[in-house]
């Protein structure tokens, strides 16, 4: 189990991280302003319970396994760029269609929950999170079990900022349904996507 200075250290650092707007951010505001909040929360079990997959995961293995053979951090990381350049893809394509900017979004909950649970199975901006930086705040001696304490930690944190970020978007939903607008959030959401998506093959 890791030191309580450790804990408080990661905590902190897992909140800095976790306030870098990023993919996930940008699509929870649209979501939840076009789809309404209860899809939002069903998208923020979605991306909660990837993250803590991923997390469990790196904790018991995964992690050794990607750093003793290259290829499987390869595969991880090409599957995670080209999962967000689809998304972005998808959210410039969007941007055209008047579906989406009006209520409901096209989207419903279960599709919010499956598209925010893949997102982040795939999301390799959390996958090198796990293998590269949270093995930094773990003791020699820590095992599986300092592990799954500090995935849990991260992952109470994501939720805590995907809440705030699905309340903040139902307050300014009238502001984001404007067809205009939401046209315009989407386009700036695939940039968002494409940018984040070239970040990472920098970090290959």
């Amino acid at each position: 189990m890791p030191e309580l200075d450790l804990l408080l250290s990661f905590l902190v650092t897992s909140i800095a991280i976790e306030l870098t707007p990023g993919p996930n951010m940008a699509w929870l505001a649209l979501l939840t302003a076009t789809a309404g909040r209860t899809t939002g929360w069903a998208a923020v079990a979605g991306i909660g319970l990837g993250l803590a997959v991923q997390g469990v995961l790196a904790a018991t293995g995964l992690a050794v396994l990607m750093t003793a053979w290259p290829g499987a951090y390869v595969a991880v990381h090409a599957l995670g760029v080209g999962y967000l350049l689809w998304l972005a893809l998808e959210s410039w394509r969007d941007a055209g269609n008047p579906a989406h900017h009006l209520p409901g979004g096209g989207e419903d909950g279960v599709t919010g929950f499956r598209r925010g649970l893949v997102t982040n199975l795939l999301n390799p901006k959390a996958a090198l999170f796990y293998v590269t930086v949270l093995p930094g705040f773990l003791p020699p001696a820590a095992g599986v079990t300092g592990g799954l304490v500090l995935t849990a930690i991260y992952v109470a944190v994501a939720t805590a900022v995907h809440v705030a970020i699905v309340m903040a978007a139902g307050g300014a939903r009238r502001w984001l349904t404007d067809p205009g607008v939401s046209a315009r959030m989407h386009r700036v959401q695939a940039v968002i996507l494409v940018a984040v998506a070239i970040w990472l093959l920098t970090k290959s």
